[in-house]
């Protein structure tokens, strides 16, 4: 006598050598392993969202320092006030990179939904390989050439011909800022997508 449909239990095989249906993890396993990595379109819109933010809180921090700047009456404390404000100017201007940077990661980690410090990594990547051969083509074909230059975009504050001790910190504090900035964008960027699918698998 053969056993009815209803007998079988629920965690039991299927008897026509069908599959067994994937579970919510199987699936977001799959999808990460077909859409997972790199995905270079959503960096590079969180590299445009970096530069925006970027261009305007400089423009800003600009703004406001022409409005409250103060007024030198003794030019005996002049160079002392503006050492002041190049070191202010130079922080400020490495905390609006961060901003820049994170925000930018965080649109890509979000775009990408998988993969978000990666992406972060991705932003900044596109963002030091434009900077590189813009300041390359500057460098060969003439300052005209300097786009980051000619738009006044951020930029760290050094003069390219010479490149001091405290140049050098401040590239360095720069080039790893950012970098720190995107991947915490990026990750942050996902984390709305993986609360998702926190909800899908209860």
């Amino acid at each position: 006598m053969s056993s009815s449909p209803a007998a079988v239990k629920a965690g039991d095989a299927p008897s026509d050598g069908q599959s067994e249906t994937p579970t919510r993890s199987d699936v977001l396993q799959r999808q990460r392993d077909e859409f997972g990595g790199f995905s270079w379109g959503a960096d590079a819109f969180g590299w445009l969202v970096a530069v925006g933010i970027a261009t305007l809180l400089t423009a800003l921090l600009a703004a406001t320092g022409a409005a409250v700047g103060p007024t030198q009456a003794d030019t005996a404390d002049a160079t002392d006030n503006a050492t002041t404000i190049g070191i202010a100017g130079g922080v400020a201007l490495l905390v609006i990179l961060l901003i820049a940077y994170y925000c930018g990661g965080y649109v890509a980690g979000r775009m990408a939904r998988f993969n978000g410090p990666r992406q972060g990594i991705g932003v900044w990547l596109i963002g030091l390989i434009v900077t590189i051969a813009l300041a390359a083509a500057g460098a060969l074909l003439g300052a005209e050439y300097n786009v980051l230059s000619q738009l006044n975009l951020p930029r760290i504050p050094v003069d390219e011909g010479s490149l001091t001790t405290g140049g050098l910190i401040a590239l360095a504090a720069v080039v790893i800022g950012t970098l720190v900035a995107a991947l915490a964008g990026g990750k942050a960027g996902t984390h709305f997508h993986r609360k998702v699918d926190k909800v899908g698998q209860a």
